[in-house]
């Protein structure tokens, strides 16, 4: 049905980090968004509860061709929800497993020493706790306006600008009607985390997108110039395209990759709506794609967000983080390895970002270790960032180049980013300054990242 596969479509990209859980929801183009909002809000709530259910039933290994994501989905309806509301396969897919899956639902009651269903549920306290302190935050397209408009339109709907961010304090302390410009992000705009946008007229007709700050690193990080050729490796729903291509101020070429044609046209609409033009969408596997294809020959920058355990996600709505199993975040890694090393083929690529929405160590710098080490001296780390706070896990030499993000210290979901540049004959140590700040600086050109953003002596014009 449907709402299933829209369901598992949203999980899919809140583990991949492509934005929290109302957007994704607004943009999946379900026709009931309450009734999917709702039914991945609850998926989302029994989500520990339902990993242990299909790792204890083995309901992945013998449904080898079932996504996790829909089989969450699935289970929760089947054994939480309100009964299935499909037929055909996914009915008959249920049936086969549901004695197995209702027996190990017993099994784990007793382990847990409850009778209901419900006290299954850990205490959310903790993620209650991390939700409320992440603001919301939005960041300015600026192929369409620029910061000083946006902040002038919202002081016209009676919301405060307080200015700069100094501290991440500041930050955790709005309230109320009052916002922020970032601390660290130039065109970034920050507002308390309980501030709906979805219906604002900046973010229906695209002069904004919802998108959490550490969401927007990779872009920024990345940097290519006004008319390079850029590959978003796994790029739907397209916030971090479109955030690439106010980057290139539409000049150059973008190649947008997607296997789902759904999740392609999801973002084919996105990217309308942002008015990114010179990007190709391009409905394909990346690992599919020839390096040495020709019209590839150009590509000197490519953002590589592949598909992670998601752990680093906190959820606007219900929900909590599911632990991955071991087995689960070994073919995980080995997938990203894959995909890291591909990327790295294309033999005109100068600059990568590889980023994931993950805590996990084995999905992190130990990808990263382990593909510089099969790539030699071709490849180095650059210090992402010197500025940020939170370093990479000290895995490997070379770690603290990468950088972390978490609710906790840098008040953004979970993240993890590292650059690689490809490194010249005689290249030394790794560079000490920001990707992004040598190559393409940001409003305020010529300061570091984060700075303040110089005024422009002519202004886009912004809805009004």
């Amino acid at each position: 049905m449907a709402l299933y596969s829209a369901a598992a479509a949203v999980l899919a990209g809140l583990e991949r980090g492509e934005g929290g859980l109302k957007s994704l929801v607004y943009n999946s183009g379900f026709s009931n968004v309450r009734q999917l909002y709702a039914l991945v809000s609850e998926t989302l709530r029994y989500a520990s509860v339902l990993e242990e259910l299909m790792d204890g039933a083995a309901l992945l290994q013998a449904e080898k061709k079932l996504a996790p994501q829909l089989a969450k989905v699935l289970v929760y309806d089947l054994l939480f929800g309100k009964g299935l509301k499909c037929g055909g396969q996914w009915k008959a897919l249920a049936r086969r497993h549901r004695a197995r899956l209702e027996a190990e639902l017993a099994r784990m009651k007793v382990r847990h020493k409850v009778s209901r269903n419900e006290d299954l549920l850990a205490s959310e306290k903790t993620v209650s706790a991390a939700v409320s302190q992440v603001p919301r935050y939005i960041r300015v397209n600026t192929l369409k306006t620029c910061v000083d408009d946006v902040i002038d339109f919202f002081k016209r709907q009676g919301y405060a600008y307080l200015g700069k961010a100094a501290s991440v304090e500041e930050l955790k302390a709005l309230s109320g009607k009052k916002f922020l410009l970032d601390l660290h992000l130039p065109e970034l705009l920050v507002f308390p985390s309980q501030t709906d946008l979805h219906d604002n007229l900046l973010y229906t007709s695209g002069h904004i997108i919802l998108q959490d700050k550490a969401s927007c690193l990779p872009a920024f990080l990345l940097g290519p110039v006004a008319g390079s050729h850029v590959i978003d490796a796994c790029a739907a729903p397209g916030n971090k395209t479109s955030h690439l291509a106010a980057i290139l101020k539409n000049k150059g070429q973008i190649f947008a990759f997607d296997v789902d044609p759904k999740r392609v046209a999801t973002m084919n609409t996105l990217l309308t709506r942002a008015g990114v033009t010179g990007c190709q969408l391009v409905q394909q596997d990346f690992l599919t794609v020839d390096p040495r294809d020709p019209k590839y020959s150009r590509v000197t920058h490519i953002l590589l967000d592949p598909s992670c355990s998601g752990s680093g996600m906190v959820t606007r709505g219900p929900g909590e983080e599911a632990a991955p199993s071991a087995e689960r975040l070994q073919a995980l890694a080995g997938f990203q390895r894959r995909i890291l090393n591909h990327a790295l083929s294309f033999p005109a690529l100068r600059r990568l970002v590889y980023s994931t929405c993950s805590l996990h160590q084995e999905e992190n710098e130990d990808v990263v270790q382990a593909v510089l080490q099969e790539w030699g001296s071709a490849f180095r780390l650059v210090t992402a960032f010197p500025s940020w706070p939170c370093r990479g896990l000290a895995a490997f030499s070379g770690a603290e180049s990468c950088l972390r993000a978490s609710p906790a210290e840098t008040l953004t979901h979970g993240f993890f980013v590292a650059v690689l540049e490809r490194c010249k004959e005689g290249a030394a140590a790794p560079s000490s300054l920001p990707a992004a700040a040598k190559e393409n600086p940001q409003p305020g050109e010529g300061t570091e990242p984060g700075a303040a953003p110089k005024k422009r002596k002519k202004k886009k014009q912004c809805v009004k």
